[in-house]
């Protein structure tokens, strides 16, 4: 049986884990033996004051303690040069991994330890003990998932091995048409990173037969150790020439060079070089490079998926939402702004549409979830109305009833907000708008002189709950210069403040952009009023009543 506040057993390795206030919550029975502590004296106590001491056995300030650092940030990092007092008053120089552990309940912290022998200290440039191997991969996860950017991905990448492992870092990428492309050449020089863009750029086509190391690594072979003498004969591809440019440019002596692979395909290789590091690579290098061009692959995987997603929302969005008509004597505009997330793809809509010689439909919506089929039932839904306002040309209440039951039929829509308004010009000059709101936030009403007022007509249900209500509508006669403005929650809409202060920061800069052009006056609201922390899509539809005389 397991004691209560037994830690994980990790190999020959001490460890324990802290909660969110630095108190130990479980501690391994490896950790107990080398710290010469019983367990009942260990948990609940602050792991600071408990064991972190300089070498010379003083207290060390929580702000100088490189650990008690790591442990707050909540980050992966690994580092020697302290030392834990056992209990029986001697000190043990450690070296040490802290990484978060979710396991251990909300802001845990996993700390991995073993003693900093002479030995270990003294190891030869480039290699790593067992810890900070494990500091290394666990820090590479946690640096390179936490960004969908794949340049981003590259670029994270120099520091987590240079200088660790090696003085230069090289990555070349293979597109989605097999292109291969030199994304970067980086040195260690002076204690700080250089990127040399000279030596990057497009690179020759991937030869099938070449059995050199890059060659056979972007074909997705084994990784392998290589030298500037690999690349001194006779080239048998324009990779090769590459390869024997860039070890006489780098002065790299030794080279580890691996496939940077994906779920089906290779994306790339990755080469670590040595020039001032003396220790030429060997072959037992090239278990941990496999491990880094693994999370490599992983990161890049993952955002190559999130650009596609992207692109296919795009084109969803610029399919799927209309062109707006023509309507004699007022303006129209309209503007979709996606979602910042790619996989966020949202249901927001809007459509412009004739009625008749003297009539439009305007309508704005928004169909509930954020992906995929939010978009293709927005398709649907969009066409269902078009069909049923055509088809009946009665009032907008009772177009939106048909609408409502004619969604219990469809089963990829499920329920959905909209405001649908028909504008009518009036005889004896002038515009009416009559419209029914089906949950949706409120059109405003914008005047020449930058008075504003919610057009709120009594809200009926959202769509598709399956109750059924009729729906009314109101109606008002729209003033000479004014602007109509119809929306989707995702304009106003705070993760933190609600919706309220939405409608507020609305209104008071609508009001202040009344003189600008309908173009410039859609701009504006959009770069003005959306939350910072809305990760909502927006959709705006604005239609602007002549002044009076014109």
């Amino acid at each position: 049986m397991t004691p209560t506040g037994a830690g994980p057993e990790v190999g020959d390795l001490g460890a324990y884990v802290v909660d969110d206030g630095g108190r130990l919550t479980t501690v391994n029975e490896r950790a107990l033996r080398l710290l010469a502590l019983e367990r009942a004296a260990v948990l609940g106590r602050d792991h600071h004051e408990l064991l972190h001491r300089a070498p010379d056995g003083s207290t060390l300030p929580r702000a100088g303690c490189p650990l008690m650092d790591a442990v707050l940030a909540r980050t992966a990092c690994s580092g020697s040069g302290t030392s834990f007092l056992r209990g029986d008053g001697r000190l043990l120089p450690v070296h040490w991994t802290a990484t978060p552990y979710p396991g251990g309940g909300p802001g845990a912290t996993l700390v991995l330890f073993h003693p900093s022998a002479a030995d270990a200290l003294i190891g030869a440039p480039g290699t790593l003990t067992e810890l900070e191997r494990l500091g290394l991969l666990a820090e590479t996860t946690t640096s390179l998932t936490s960004t969908m950017n794949e340049e981003e991905t590259v670029d994270r990448l120099a520091p987590l091995v240079l200088p660790r492992l090696a003085d230069w870092l090289v990555v070349d990428l293979v597109d989605e048409t097999g292109d291969v492309r030199r994304a970067r050449v980086v040195e260690h020089r002076d204690g700080r990173v250089v990127r040399h863009p000279g030596l990057e750029g497009p690179m020759p086509v991937v030869t099938q037969r070449s059995p050199l190391p890059l060659s056979r690594a972007l074909r997705g072979g084994a990784a392998s150790v290589a030298g500037p003498e690999v690349y001194r004969g006779e080239p048998d591809s324009g990779i090769a020439v590459v390869q024997r440019e860039l070890f006489a440019a780098t002065g790299m002596h030794s080279a580890a060079i691996a496939p940077i692979r994906g779920a089906r395909e290779v994306l790339g290789a990755l080469t670590l070089g040595r020039s001032t590091n003396p220790v030429r690579f060997a072959t037992r290098d090239l278990s941990l490079l496999e491990d880094l061009t693994r999370r490599t692959g992983l990161a890049i995987s993952n955002s190559r998926l999130y650009q596609r997603q992207r692109r296919v929302a795009e084109t969803m969005q610029r399919h799927l939402l209309p062109q707006l008509p023509r309507v004699p004597g007022v303006e129209l505009c309209a503007r979709y702004l996606s979602a910042p997330d790619a996989s966020q793809v949202g249901g927001d809509w809007y459509d412009a549409f004739a009625l008749s010689e003297e009539a439009t439909a305007l309508v704005i919506g928004d169909v509930v979830g954020h992906d995929l089929e939010a978009a293709a039932g927005m398709a649907q839904l969009r066409n269902m109305l078009r069909a049923l306002a055509w088809s009946q040309q009665g009032p907008p209440g009772r177009v939106v009833d048909l609408l409502d039951a004619a969604m219990g039929r469809v089963d990829a829509l499920t329920t959905a907000t909209l405001v649908l308004g028909r504008l009518t010009r009036l005889p004896e000059a002038g515009w009416r708008w009559d419209w029914t709101n089906a949950g949706h936030p409120p059109p405003l009403l914008v005047t020449a002189d930058g008075r504003t007022e919610y057009l709120r007509a009594p809200r009926s249900l959202l769509l598709g709950t399956g109750a059924r209500i009729a729906r009314g509508e109101t109606s008002v006669r729209l003033p000479p210069g004014c602007t109509l403005l119809l929306y989707t929650d995702g304009l106003v809409e705070s993760r933190h403040e609600g919706i309220e202060p939405g409608f507020a920061r609305l209104r008071r800069h609508a009001a202040s952009l009344a003189h600008h052009g309908l173009e410039g006056f859609c701009d504006r609201v959009l770069e003005r009023v959306r939350p910072p922390d809305n990760d909502d899509d927006v959709a705006l539809l604005a239609l602007r009543v002549p002044p009076e005389g014109r």
